[in-house]
């Protein structure tokens, strides 16, 4: 994995100009690197391929724009050999360089020699996608709502009853999962959070979130919360800390990192989430399963898609379920 101490090995002053590599995933069949520059110590991710992909990423290459702090090149090493090379270049964006250079290396590792290139240029774009929806103001008011809510459920329900690591693999929502967690008990959880003082309806926002294909058990959790500037209640990034705190493996630390990134929380906007302060009222879990009001994919017309609708909550009263049966369910002991 990549972490701070790292960069600073390779950042350590060298005599001649020139740069300092690490490689990356040394069982993977590709050439993958971190790197500094010397003397400017600009950091770097390195993945080196042949002409084949060379010819495959070129189009892409020219559609490329440009992000402030970062840029994208490939070079010729020789005539049969290229390198990419995906550089920082501006200080106040190192912390998100370390979770985007650790992403773009596990999804090239896992590549074809033809398509190496290709993929990190590919998750390349999308960083650069995030980062322009987030923009300089970060999270919108529903965002944080939202990521707030699923990270309360991480640490305080899941985490509370499984592996550490294991909880924080099964948050695959940021990455585009149908539910915000899926779990290795074939359970998955959709999380909705809400600062309504009384809210009657539950709104959902992909024909997806609630088809239940291929899980055991489907769970609809929804938090309502208390949101307010100072006083009492956690931030959102108490929450984020707290669950820091209790990771003690470096590989599953850096795949929480990847993964806030990609929920829209990015390192160096970290002090525009001091507030609000959120406070939960109340927790409500409903089964999702037979004779539970959703609308599905395979329910859809022909060409109709991404549709989000409202559930009233008083259609689901004998949905309901209690902590304990969903902590059941995820152990694998509810029968």
């Amino acid at each position: 994995m990549i972490d701070e101490d790292l960069w600073r090995k390779l950042e350590i002053p060298q005599q001649s100009r020139g740069r300092s590599t690490r490689r990356l995933y040394p069982e993977s069949l590709h050439d993958i690197h971190i790197g500094v520059t010397h003397p400017g110590r600009q950091r770097m991710l390195l993945v080196r391929a042949g002409a084949r992909a060379a010819d495959r990423v070129r189009p892409l290459l020219t559609e490329l724009h440009e992000t402030r702090g970062l840029s994208l090149s490939c070079s010729s090493l020789t005539d049969r050999e290229f390198e990419l090379q995906i550089s920082l270049t501006a200080g106040d964006l190192r912390e998100v360089f370390t979770p985007l250079a650790e992403d773009i290396a596990r999804t090239a590792k896992d590549a074809t020699p033809e398509t190496v290139l290709e993929q990190a240029v590919r998750r390349y774009t999308r960083w650069q996608e995030l980062m322009r929806s987030v923009g300089t103001t970060g999270l919108g008011k529903e965002a944080r709502l939202g990521l707030y809510g699923e990270l309360h459920y991480l640490r305080h329900h899941l985490m509370k009853v499984m592996p550490a690591d294991e909880a924080v693999d099964s948050w695959t929502g940021a990455e585009g999962s149908n539910q915000d967690f899926q779990l290795p008990s074939a359970v998955a959880v959709e999380v909705k959070a809400t600062a309504k003082k009384n809210p009657s309806t539950v709104r959902v926002t992909s024909e997806r979130q609630l088809d239940g294909r291929g899980v055991r058990r489907l769970v609809l959790a929804r938090l309502i919360l208390d949101e307010r500037r100072g006083g009492l209640g956690t931030s959102l990034n108490s929450v984020v800390a707290g669950i820091r705190a209790s990771l003690n493996i470096a590989a599953v630390a850096a795949r929480f990192e990847t993964r806030l990134a990609w929920a829209g929380y990015l390192p160096h906007q970290r002090d525009l989430y001091d507030e609000p302060r959120y406070t939960v009222r109340r927790t409500d879990l409903w089964n999702v399963g037979d004779g539970f009001p959703r609308i599905v994919e395979t329910d859809l017309p022909e060409g109709v898609g991404n549709c989000s609708y409202e559930i009233s909550v008083s259609a689901l009263e004998e949905h309901r379920t209690t902590t304990d049966e969903v902590i059941r369910a995820i152990r694998g002991t509810d029968g």
